[in-house]
This record gives structure tokens, C-alpha cells and sequence, in this order.
């Protein structure tokens, strides 16, 4: 069901800056990106088959403005594929895991995904990631 890490959220508070200081460290950084119905703008630092999603609120009162508020820049979720998000949310819930969405939403590049809760993995907000494939062939 679950399968290859996709990538690891970072809440930053200016993504340009964030953007310009992976860069000067070598990483490569995708092209910029806004998911509107989240409010947020992010772009994919990418290594190899490792994923950092930097992600920047685009509004003072968004969920990321609001964990920046109260936590500081760093790391906000995990993020795994699946390939299968309906049925992966329907295993999650009858094995006990609060999955935050009824549904899935659109994520970044219209993929559909949904958020388990923190409560429900020590305090770890977990991310699922609908994917045809396995993540090293996306691009993000």
C-alpha cells in the first residue's frame, strides 16, 4: 500500500530565500509552483531521489503561517506515494489513524493527496501521495 518516500515538507517563511540558500549549497531547485486551494507557494529541492518540498504560506492566517507562528521555519510533514489514495485513506482509517481528509485533495501538479494526523503518528503529520509510479520517476 504505502510505498517509497516522496518527499519531506520544510515550512519556510520567504521561499526565495529559501530557494537561493539551497542552491548556494548545490542542490538543485525545481521551478516555483502555487497550490492555490492550500495557499501556498513551494518548489522541490532535488538530489538524486531525495525530495525536500520547501513551502512558503501565501496568506498571514494559512496553515503554514500558522505552524511558522507557533514552531519556527523547519520541518512541517512526510510525504510517501501510494498508488491507490481511496484505498490507502480506507486501510488507514479502519486500522485506527485519524486521516484529516474525507476526501483527497489536489495537491502540487494536481496530484491528489491526504494528510494522516499528527496524533496519530507521534506527533509526525504524514502526507500521501497518489502516484502512477514510483516517485524516482517523477520529477516531483
Amino acid at each position: 500500500m504505502i510505498r517509497d518516500l516522496h518527499h519531506v515538507g520544510i515550512a519556510v517563511a520567504r521561499l526565495d530565500d529559501a530557494i537561493a540558500k539551497y542552491r548556494s549549497m548545490g542542490f538543485a531547485v525545481g521551478p516555483a509552483g502555487t497550490v492555490e486551494s492550500e495557499g501556498v507557494r513551494l518548489a522541490f529541492v532535488l538530489e538524486g531521489e531525495t525530495r525536500l518540498e520547501l513551502i512558503e504560506s501565501l496568506r498571514p492566517d494559512g496553515v503554514i503561517a500558522r505552524f511558522i507562528e507557533k514552531r519556527g521555519e523547519g520541518m512541517h510533514h512526510v510525504a510517501f506515494s501510494v498508488p491507490d489514495i481511496r484505498k490507502a485513506m480506507a486501510d488507514l482509517r479502519g486500522k485506527g489513524f485519524e486521516v484529516i481528509d474525507r476526501e483527497p485533495r489536489r495537491g502540487h501538479g494536481g496530484r491528489l493527496v491526504t494528510f494522516v494526523h499528527p496524533r496519530s503518528l507521534h506527533g509526525v503529520l504524514l502526507e500521501l501521495v497518489q502516484v502512477k509510479s514510483p516517485v524516482r520517476t517523477e520529477l516531483a
